[in-house]
């Protein structure tokens, strides 16, 4: 029996939590089990409290004691329980009872769900402040597949109780959104911010699996989050698929190239090749614990005020089909984009940049909301274990190559970089190709949009296939046939 969505119109007044939990409960067909370790069981207390829940609630449990949760669901192989793994674990462990326990025969209108979390809450020192996984498994109609919405959150406040209590509100949300906006998952996301503001907690990963999503992409739905301010940054791999940030980054030598990308052009990929020869061979650089990462800020995505959604993915897949990690951000600034980095590593980084963004780097105009200026700025910037390594770039009027011993900032900046370039922490890429620095994405792009040959030889080997097979940037003169998805081609 499928679930019928009324109501909750973008505009009308935002449900309250117990009418939310309330309409689940009233439900005679939707019923489900939750699985609550580490805060509580917060998000199940709304039920309860709503009425009606033993039509709704099967059983409802906290496997605290460590011995307890591993007799449960398995001991992880890390020796950690906060995870995804663990989250998957228990969502697989309670709907395999569900569906042992409750025959259809008994139950043939019954609509399954397990909704589980496994959560840190602050520490007494309050020195981390917390996160946690949370998710509902789920069907929409008796009988039919599961589906799953998974994701990571870390805590704002600096109190366990009102963690508890916002991890209560998200768990409400997700469970209602789940089963009356599946249909509707953009809505449904900015709807998990229901009755909570985003000073409380930061979503930076969601996954949404199963039939009902088999057409969301979760590269764009991670947009969505850095869109609506849910979080700074979101990741994904070569293969494609959402990462969680703190997990790539852990502890670890980070290597970071910002641009457009649009497309990725040779001059790129020899600035990431060059710069990571020179950053490995630093002495507080373990190649094993090395990332690479190409950021492209939220500001580059726009066209006309918009975000152009599927211009994101087109830049994304270029680079993944590369087998380039790719990080999207909300950062404008430089000092903002190693500040994000600083919460994860102590370890060396890296950023690898042209001429005239570091150039642009030095331009007060950028600082002026900030209480410090542009001192602030490099205070936060240099202040990590950083370095820049600057790819040189030829002027196109008088053919002079530039590099960080002749390059121009603005008057006013020229001791400020003397002092930051003679402290080492900028050097020049010695290693270029000169036959490469004419190459622009702008020139490709316009080259593209007219018909014109030549641009071709201008981005990385297999690129311009993938852009004509898939008529990326305005490329018109082969007709599609293929489906667009280029990291599934690639794999």
């Amino acid at each position: 029996m499928e679930i019928t969505i009324t109501g909750d119109k973008e505009f009308d007044d935002i449900p309250s939590l117990k009418s939310k939990a309330l309409k689940i409960n009233l439900n005679s067909n939707i019923y489900g089990t939750f699985a609550e370790i580490g805060a509580g069981q917060e998000t199940c207390r709304h039920f309860f409290r709503a009425g009606g829940a033993s039509g709704t609630i099967a059983k409802a449990m906290s496997a605290y004691d460590k011995d307890f949760s591993d007799a449960i669901y398995g001991a992880e192989d890390d020796g950690r329980y906060v995870t995804e793994a663990r989250l998957r674990k228990m969502l697989a462990h309670e709907m395999d009872l569900m569906e042992n326990r409750l025959t259809r025969e008994k139950n043939p209108n019954k609509i399954f769900f397990t909704y589980a979390n496994t959560v840190a809450t602050i520490d007494f020192a309050k020195q981390f402040k917390g996160h946690g996984w949370v998710g509902i498994k789920y069907q929409v109609e008796a009988g039919a597949e599961y589906n799953e919405i998974i994701l990571h959150l870390r805590f704002k406040e600096t109190d366990a109780r009102l963690q508890q209590e916002t991890l209560g509100v998200l768990g409400t949300n997700l469970i209602y959104g789940a089963f009356y906006k599946y249909n509707e998952p953009k809505k449904l996301l900015r709807y998990l911010y229901d009755h909570l503001d985003k000073d409380q907690l930061e979503i930076d990963t969601i996954n949404f699996s199963g039939p009902v999503f088999k057409d969301i992409d979760n590269r764009l739905m991670s947009l969505q989050l850095v869109k609506n301010g849910m979080t700074d940054a979101v990741m994904f791999g070569p293969d494609g698929t959402n990462v969680l940030p703190a997990r790539v980054f852990y502890k670890k030598n980070i290597l970071a190239l910002r641009g457009s990308f649009r497309p990725v052009t040779k001059v790129n990929m020899a600035m990431y090749e060059k710069s990571y020869e020179m950053f490995i061979k630093e002495n507080k650089v373990d190649e094993k614990k090395t990332v690479v990462v190409f950021e492209i800020t939220l500001s580059n995505l726009r066209a006309e005020g918009e975000i152009d959604e599927q211009d994101f993915i087109d830049r994304a897949d270029l680079l993944c089909s590369l087998g380039q990690s790719v990080m999207i951000s909300n950062f404008q600034e430089y000092f903002k984009v190693v500040e994000y980095f600083s919460n994860y590593t102590k370890a060396r980084m890296g950023l690898a940049m042209g001429v005239s963004n570091l150039v642009d780097i030095f331009d007060e105009k950028y600082y002026r909301h900030m209480s410090g200026g542009i001192l602030e700025a490099f205070g936060k910037l240099f202040f990590k274990d950083l370095k820049v390594y600057l790819y040189p770039m030829k002027d196109s009027e008088t053919g002079e190559l530039i590099t960080s011993e002749n390059l121009k900032v603005y008057p006013r900046m020229k001791e400020l970089y003397k002092f930051f370039k003679y402290n080492g922490k900028v050097v020049d890429i010695e290693d270029y190709d000169e036959s490469i620095m004419n190459i622009f994405s702008r020139e490709i792009l316009r080259k593209i949009s007219r018909g014109e040959k030549g641009w071709e030889e201008m981005v990385p080997e297999g690129t311009a296939e993938l852009i004509k097979d898939y008529r990326l940037f305005g490329y018109t003169r082969r007709p599609l046939t293929l489906s667009r998805n280029i990291t599934r081609k690639k794999k």
